[in-house]
């Protein structure tokens, strides 16, 4: 267990064992969040997207679902429009 002072800023350092414990290196992001009593850090991958590049390979295509959602949003829609919406009438030629 490591104590350590918060500046008057509201700065803290992470104790060294720590920051080795975590692999925490100068300048990377952490998340930090408020649970129950108590601050919990996060280190932060450094290329997120990289990081989680391919996690959903195996299982079923997030983007896949989003479009098809998204096209059944839209049909649902334009039924719903249809309603208010008259038919065009074309005006037939006079002679």
């Amino acid at each position: 267990m490591s104590i350590t002072t918060m500046s008057s800023k509201g700065q803290i350092v992470i104790p060294k064992e720590l920051r080795d414990a975590l692999s925490i290196k100068a300048r990377q992001k952490v998340l930090v969040t408020l649970a129950e009593d108590r601050l919990e850090v996060i280190p932060l991958p450094d290329d997120p997207a990289a990081t989680f590049c391919g996690a959903y390979e195996k299982g079923s295509s997030l983007t896949g679902a989003l479009l098809r959602e998204r096209k059944e949003e839209r049909e649902r829609e334009e039924k719903k429009t249809a309603r208010f919406v008259r038919p065009a009438r074309l005006s037939q030629k006079r002679k």
